[in-house]
This record gives C-alpha cells, sequence and structure tokens, in this order.
C-alpha cells in the first residue's frame, strides 16, 4: 500500500470550496498516492462523492485522516482537527497566518509539516500554483456579477423603440488579477468601464481590455513605480489632485468594485464616507477586501449595507466561494501542481526537498516548530498587525481635497497593446497581479 492523500470535507459553514476534484484524483493516483475522500467534502462544490469514486478514490470518513501522509485542504486545520493528524503528515492549504499565531503554533504543536499555499513565490515555475491569482480571478468576475445583481439595472445600453438604456458605468479601484478580471468581465456585459492604479504601468494593462485609465499623469505620477516595481509614496500635493479626480469620478458611478487587499496589514480605506454619499441612490459599492476591514467606510462583513442616500454596500465574504464549483477545480490543480514536485518520482513517495525555494518559501511548520521567518516566533510572543497603510498611500480620502483641483492631466487611454501582468509588484499594492495579496 502506497501513501495516503486524504481530503476533508471543510468545516467552515462559509467555505464550500473542496481541495480536489476527480481530475486531480486521477493525477494523485498516478503519482503512486492512494486517495481518501472525505464523505461529502465535494458536495458544496457539485463533485458528489460518486465522481471522486468513479476517479479512483475511496470514499471515507473523517477519522481516517489520521492514516494520511498528506492532507490537502482550503482553510486551515483548527485545533480539533489537527487532534487526529498524524505527526509529520504534510498539510497543504491556505493558513491565513497573519494574526493567528495561536493557530499557529497549534500547526507546530500537532507535529505536521504545513504548507501555506498563499505565501508561494510569483515565478514561473510556480505560475500553476498561484492560489492568490486563480482565486483572485474568479473573486474579480464574482464582484462584478454581485454588484450587477444589487444594481438591478441593465448594464449594456439597449437601443429600443421605446427609448435607450444608456450602459452603466462602472469603476475598478486596483488593477490587478481581480481587478484586471472585473475589467475584463464588465465589459463582457457591455458597461462603460474605467480603472484606476496608482503604478503607470497599469495604463497600459487598462487599455489592453479596452477600459480606460484614470489618473493624474503628471511628471510625478510617470516616475510613481521603483525598480523593483513597487509603488512610491505620492507627495501632498499629488495625493490632493488625485483624490479630487477620484472623488468627482465616483459621484458619476453606478458601480464600483474595490479590490486592495494587503497580506499582514489592514486593507487600506480607498472610498471615503464622503465618497459613498456623493454617490446616486441606486449605486453599489463592491469591497473585495471587507475581511481585512474594507477598503470602503461603511462596509460591514457578510453584509449588504443600503445607506441614508440609498447607495449599497456589497461586503461579501469569501468571494471566489460564491463560485465554489469554478473555484475548486482551479484550486485543486493549484495544490497538485505543487504536491507533484514534493513526489520522488521514482520511489513514488513524498520526498520534500527543503532546500527548494517553493518549499522554503511557503514551509510555515516543520519537526514541531514554526520555521518560517516571518513567523517564526509565533509560538513565543503575540503577533502585533501592523498600522494600515494611510489611504493616502493609496488613493487618497477625498474629504481632505481642494474643491477645486489643481490644473492636471487625466488619461482616458485609446492605446491597445496588451500586456500580461508580471510578478511582484503593486499599486494598490495587494490587488496588483504582481502582489502576493490579491483580492
Amino acid at each position: 500500500m502506497g501513501q495516503t492523500v486524504f481530503i476533508p470535507r471543510e468545516l467552515d459553514a462559509n467555505e464550500p470550496r473542496v481541495a480536489a476534484s476527480p481530475d486531480t484524483v486521477k493525477r494523485l493516483a498516478g503519482l503512486g498516492f492512494d486517495v481518501i475522500v472525505e464523505t461529502g467534502a465535494g458536495t458544496r462544490s457539485r463533485i458528489p462523492d460518486e465522481e471522486f469514486a468513479k476517479a479512483g478514490a475511496v470514499v471515507g470518513k473523517a477519522a481516517d485522516v489520521a492514516k494520511a501522509d498528506v492532507v490537502l485542504k482550503v482553510r486551515r486545520p483548527d485545533e480539533t482537527e489537527l487532534k487526529s493528524y498524524k505527526s509529520g503528515a504534510a498539510v497543504i492549504a491556505i493558513m491565513d497566518p497573519y494574526g493567528n499565531d495561536a493557530a499557529v503554533a497549534a500547526l507546530a504543536k500537532a507535529g505536521v509539516t504545513a504548507f501555506s499555499m498563499e505565501f508561494m513565490p510569483r515565478i514561473t515555475r510556480a505560475q500553476s500554483m498561484d492560489v492568490l491569482s486563480s482565486q483572485a480571478n474568479l473573486a474579480g468576475y464574482q464582484a462584478v456579477i454581485d454588484g450587477a445583481s444589487e444594481y438591478d439595472r441593465a448594464l449594456p445600453m439597449m437601443m429600443t423603440a421605446a427609448g435607450t438604456v444608456p450602459a452603466a458605468k462602472i469603476f475598478i479601484m486596483g488593477v490587478g488579477v481581480a481587478g484586471l478580471q472585473a475589467i475584463a468581465t464588465a465589459r463582457r456585459l457591455g458597461a462603460v468601464v474605467t480603472a484606476t492604479d496608482v503604478r503607470p504601468a497599469a495604463k497600459e494593462q487598462v487599455a489592453s481590455l479596452g477600459a480606460k485609465f484614470l489618473a493624474v499623469e503628471d511628471e510625478e505620477f510617470k516616475a510613481a513605480e521603483t525598480a523593483g516595481g513597487y509603488a512610491k509614496e505620492m507627495s501632498k500635493e499629488y495625493q490632493a489632485k488625485q483624490a479630487a479626480l477620484t472623488a468627482e469620478h465616483i459621484a458619476k458611478q453606478d458601480i464600483v468594485i474595490t479590490t486592495a487587499l494587503i497580506p499582514g496589514r489592514p486593507a487600506p480605506k480607498l472610498v471615503s464616507a464622503a465618497m459613498v454619499a456623493s454617490m446616486k441612490p441606486g449605486s453599489v459599492l463592491v469591497d473585495l477586501a471587507v475581511e481585512r476591514g474594507g477598503n470602503v467606510e461603511g462596509a460591514q462583513p457578510g453584509q449588504v449595507v443600503t445607506t441614508a442616500n440609498g447607495v449599497k454596500i456589497v461586503g461579501h465574504l469569501n468571494v471566489p466561494g460564491r463560485v465554489a464549483a469554478s473555484a475548486s477545480l482551479l484550486y485543486a490543480k493549484n495544490l497538485f501542481a505543487f504536491l507533484e514536485t514534493l513526489v520522488d518520482k521514482t520511489t513514488k513517495t513524498l520526498a520534500i526537498k527543503r532546500d527548494d525555494e517553493l518549499v522554503k518559501a511557503t514551509m510555515l511548520t516543520d519537526g514541531g516548530k514554526v520555521v518560517h521567518p516571518a513567523f517564526a516566533k509565533a509560538d513565543q510572543q503575540p503577533y502585533v498587525e501592523p498600522a494600515a497603510i494611510p489611504a493616502t498611500t493609496m488613493v487618497a480620502d477625498a474629504s481632505a481635497a481642494p474643491k477645486k483641483p489643481a490644473p492636471r492631466k487625466t488619461a482616458a487611454s485609446k492605446s491597445s497593446s496588451p500586456k500580461s501582468s508580471a510578478p511582484k509588484s503593486s499599486a494598490l499594492k495587494s490587488s496588483s497581479p504582481k502582489s502576493k495579496g490579491t483580492a
């Protein structure tokens, strides 16, 4: 009998995704693993037990995790689950370790070798393992669908004998993985789309998707990116001009989608209460960073809030999980691609190379210790979350901006040369396809 991979049913009521698919079960078997899938693990992702069984898995019970050499999950196991895990088992999941020191310490205490998939380096070799990108793509898509649903009007322009229905105006704040997919989806649905980001390089990406780029494009903006591809903090003068431009633009929009999510930090505030109050009744804001405090003032986790002026602020949690059937298929492939690198092809057994760059980047605990350098003291002292990056670093609060901004040059880009997103850069840092914390 070979080594065993176990895929449990996620216990979190808000997590419908599953860490395997019939396709990855077949591939895991091809690597030499015996695969056990807990009964009902794929039900909420539209994968019945029978499909896993046809692919070669044994449909088992939760207690079967005790004999697993590898456990594939969506979310980090809690202490109750860990009590059943075999010491030395490899556990691969989205671990969400920031601010969860006790949970990280519990992983070490359980003796498991835990890998945090969201720390996967964004290098060519690891593209197929990038869970942040695969899930953010779907989050960007679903954000537009959710916004359209709450907007309850048609998105495309329609010319009929009874009159013309104007196209909806959609504004995307943050041109990252989620933001780019939101632009593409909104354009497919016929909306007039604009987007903003503080990286000059984002302008070309926005134009390639047929949207218009919004920014104060002065000399300072052109030099707003470091050699490493990161955004520089802008001067107060630039922040005021950009804030006034953004506030003026938001007041005219039907749907605004914000995507700035930064690992280990509260989400930066991009839309102030004053901006929300300036919007038309029936307008919608979709906040993809609500789980980390939100980009929109007034956003509430897990709720759709209607303001006094009739604007809806959408704060759905686990947005990729709202399209679980698709999200699970992509996530399962991410996990398989990574696990495949940990297997000795000759012996068909798990053989973790601890000096491998992917392993060093993602390994959180090993041999009873917290080994990731960013969390090495998690079992000794509590994590202190750093302060949020001020909104002025990203998009300044309009309340601080003058009513009549200084002369500015705005961009409504018409070029259409496509450009793919590259690793490691961020404007709205977490929402960039180059950042590690995309929403």
